[in-house]
């Protein structure tokens, strides 16, 4: 116990071991600071002084990622984020500003376009760039991801900051080399801006293979729609058609999206017969994505009370998906 209080007393002030591990971060010797900021911060948080240890954390990540040490500013970005769950630092404004001044940090680079692939030095670029677009977006995630997990748990919405959601799901879709537009798309009706998310899908929409633009959009609204989210679900739908037209493209005409129009305005009444109805009618074009069942037996539960079969099916598919790649 005597020890122990030796111990928290000798601790320097945080912002003198910041300046210093400043100068080494400038010298260039990156790893070794990477050492003494994990070291540092783990002696603060050890004698329970969290606010230090947050301060030391934070610094480096920004220092090592202003100096594009993408692994090493990844790697204290996601301590930081663990160490405010871990010291049970309430969810607000300030706080959410530390991560957001974090996640400004991470670079943004697009993959090279116009090389010759059949040079050797342009192909080599090329898988340097996705490799390194690679680690950007996985050492951002990771982070995000403890940041979401952190204001789910002390004092957010239930599924974490909308913010976050918003801040991962942009990063996701503009930084990855080959992008996972479920995944974009789990994070986006988490948040706030149905309007972003609309512009990425019409911009996935030019780009995707044939069959995949209307799978993506019906996918977006029973997302919405499996959190009780109809508002926003009707908001995308309307937002997806007007940037649509604006960019003179074609919106997908198939069975999906006709189903799903047509369940966008069975949703806004009492009409439980007509929502099965229509599953069953459509049910060849909601059997083309296995998620889409589950969906709609959570939107089912949602706007008519319909008790799933089993009670345990569905839990756990946010922290799976939090868990992901």
């Amino acid at each position: 116990m005597f020890r122990e209080r030796v111990r928290r007393v000798i601790q320097p002030p945080a912002q003198e071991n910041i300046d210093k591990l400043e100068k080494v971060v400038k010298e260039g010797n990156y790893y070794g600071a990477q050492q003494m900021y994990k070291s540092t911060s783990a002696r603060y948080a050890s004698a329970e002084r969290y606010s230090d240890a947050l301060n030391v954390l934070q610094s480096g990540a920004c220092l090592q990622l202003d100096k594009a040490q993408i692994t090493c500013g990844a790697e204290l970005s996601l301590l930081f984020a663990e160490t405010l769950a871990k010291s049970k630092v309430p969810y607000d404004e300030d706080t959410l500003d530390r991560v957001r001044k974090i996640f400004r940090k991470f670079p943004r680079h697009s993959v090279p376009q116009h090389l010759e692939l059949a040079d050797d030095d342009d192909l080599q670029k090329l898988s340097e760039a996705i490799a390194a677009a690679k680690t950007r977006v996985e050492g951002c995630s990771s982070f995000l991801k403890a940041a979401i997990k952190w204001s789910a748990e002390f004092g957010a919405h239930r599924y974490g900051s909308p913010e976050l959601h918003d801040m991962l799901a942009d990063y996701m879709y503009s930084e990855s080399p080959e992008v996972d537009i479920g995944k974009v798309s789990f994070h986006f009706v988490r948040g706030k801006n149905p309007k972003k998310f609309a512009s990425a899908l019409v911009n996935f929409m030019g780009k995707c293979y044939p069959g995949e633009d209307d799978l993506a959009i019906g996918r977006a609204v029973l997302m919405y729609l499996s959190l009780g989210n109809l508002r926003d679900a009707n908001k995308l739908m309307d937002e997806v058609k007007m940037e649509v037209e604006l960019k003179n493209l074609h919106f997908p005409s198939s069975e999906l999206t006709q189903y799903v129009n047509y369940l966008l305005l069975t949703l806004q009444r009492d009409a439980l017969p007509l929502f099965n109805m229509l599953r069953q009618t459509y049910k060849s074009s909601i059997d083309r994505e296995s998620m889409f069942n589950e969906l709609l037996d959570d939107i089912a539960e949602k706007f008519y009370g319909v008790r799933r079969r089993n009670p345990l099916e569905g839990i756990g598919d946010f922290f799976k998906m939090m868990g992901g790649d």
